[in-house]
């Protein structure tokens, strides 16, 4: 018998009423497909670091800022660390790029999970592309929508 944190999963329920629960490399190649096909949100991306690693554990990620914010025609990238409990807990993210929102550390540019919808709230349905979209949500938050912003290509 594995432990949940080796082998951590997916659950989706069956009409019949069965909980099928999908391993963490099976989620993470469903979402790796999503993304590579475009399905998702276009003003999100997210892809593996190393098409070779096949524990799947870093992804970049990025965000177009959205229209009519300080964030407008701005695109951030992002590191997702895809810790081994995934998807029971939430993916690390860290902006590469700087960015000035009050769910983002000033100083490391990490995503501060208590302030990020999606991370407070997360569950084990949820995945990157929720976590991207929230981030994004929040540049337009009338929190930070007017917010100064760094120079443009600068990085943290």
């Amino acid at each position: 018998k594995q432990s949940n944190t080796t082998v951590e999963r997916k659950m989706q329920r069956l009409p019949s009423g069965e909980v099928v629960i999908t391993p963490r490399n099976f989620k993470l190649l469903e979402e790796l497909e999503h993304s590579e096909k475009g399905l998702g949100d276009m003003s999100i991306s997210y892809g593996l670091v190393d098409s070779s690693d096949i524990f799947m554990g870093e992804w970049n990620g990025g965000i177009l800022g959205p229209h009519g914010t300080q964030h407008d025609s701005r695109f951030y990238e992002l590191r997702i660390t895809i810790p081994e409990a995934y998807p029971s807990t939430p993916p690390k993210v860290r902006f590469v790029s700087k960015i000035n929102i009050n769910c983002v550390d000033s100083k490391s540019g990490e995503v501060i999970y208590s302030k990020v919808p999606a991370t407070k709230n997360w569950n084990r349905n949820m995945g990157m592309e929720q976590v991207l979209i929230s981030l994004r949500a929040e540049m337009a938050s009338s929190e930070n929508r007017r917010t100064r912003q760094p120079q443009e290509g600068l990085t943290f």
